[in-house]
């Protein structure tokens, strides 16, 4: 059996494992992601004055996931509670659209109403309240997955380090390379996860200064939404725009100040996205923009919009690991941007 053979039969039984394994990987992974997060809120909190010296190490962690965990419970009760108003309230805004539609009508000379109630026709309200609570159930069960999963890699990780040090020492392995690949990994992921909340965290807070100030509903909501779609590299903040711009035409039933929103909105994605965030990373994610775009369709199609969210770091990951192995680090030059995959690359 030649190379290639072995390379189209392990890259098939990693797609199938990633397929059927979704239910157990996808939470492993956002536990993951937490468990790094919990680590960057202690690695911070080290620093405060007095706490960082007299708290023991443990129970400044256990700070930092009730810290962590209380934001995102927090956030995830504003979510709810909007969408559920924005369900409760659609009713208010069926003369808007009426309006609106005339206006479309008039406009392009087009029947969109026709066109709208023959679709509408075609809607199961059954089956829509069975996929909402269907993927509600999947949401519950897999927090309680992820919390699971974070508890239990905090208690392994007392003895990691250690465990991973026998383990290659009667292997002949070397685990000094091994832990410089794993540093190089946990820096790369840290530095990309902690930008790339900031740089969402600077667009929605400016969207929503521009929501208020339009007076949109839900402004908080909508600006929560640009900042978790804004992780979605590409589509992302096209669609992160486009709601909101959506939503404000059926809100006031005219084109002004949907369109205001959309050419403010729009304006704040691009300077930040693709002059600030770019500025910010530098080198440090070393990926070919063409692979990120093909990572991004993969991982979609894969996993949907929870491998979209994942797709770069994931990238970024396999190709620290192949430049780390002599025959697929030609492979790792062809994913990098420019070539370069020495450890200045990933600075």
């Amino acid at each position: 059996m030649n190379s290639f053979s072995k390379y189209v039969i392990g890259f098939t039984g990693v797609i199938v494992v990633l397929i059927y394994g979704q239910s157990i990987l996808v939470p492993f992974i956002f536990a993951l992601l937490l468990w790094f997060t919990i680590r960057v809120f202690s690695s911070i909190s080290k620093k405060i004055p007095f706490y960082g010296q007299f708290v023991p190490d443990n129970l400044q962690k256990i700070i930092s996931a009730i810290l962590v965990f209380s934001i995102l419970y927090f956030f995830s009760k504003i979510i709810l509670s909007s969408f559920n108003s924005i369900i409760d309230s659609h009713h208010d805004y069926d003369e808007n659209l009426s309006n609106l539609i005339v206006l479309i009508n008039e406009k392009f000379q087009i029947d969109l109403e026709s066109y709208i109630k023959n679709q509408s026709s075609k809607i199961s309200l059954t089956g829509f309240a069975e996929m909402l609570f269907d993927a509600i159930s999947n949401i519950i069960s897999s927090t309680l997955m992820i919390i699971i999963y974070t508890i239990f890699i905090f208690i392994e990780e007392k003895y990691f380090n250690e465990k991973l040090n026998q383990f290659l020492s009667e292997s002949g392995s070397n685990y000094k390379g091994l832990n410089n690949t794993i540093n190089k990994i946990e820096k790369s992921v840290t530095k990309y996860l902690g930008i790339k909340t900031l740089s969402s965290l600077l667009t929605g807070t400016f969207s929503f200064i521009v929501f208020y100030y339009c007076d949109l509903n839900f402004a908080i909501f909508w600006a929560f939404l640009i900042f978790l779609l804004n992780f979605i590299p590409t589509i992302g903040s096209l669609l992160a725009t486009l709601f909101p711009v959506a939503f404000s035409l059926l809100q006031f039933g005219e084109f002004t100040t949907a369109s205001i929103i959309l050419f403010i909105v729009s304006a704040i994605q691009i300077v930040i996205g693709n002059f600030i965030e770019p500025r910010w990373m530098g080198n440090s994610m070393n990926i070919s923009p063409l692979i990120s775009i093909l990572s991004l369709m993969f991982w979609g199609l894969v996993w949907g919009t929870t491998g979209m969210i994942i797709s770069v770091p994931f990238t970024v990951v396999v190709i620290i690991i192949l430049s780390e192995i002599e025959s697929t680090r030609p492979l790792a030059i062809l994913l990098s941007e420019k070539g370069d995959i020495s450890e200045k690359g990933h600075s």
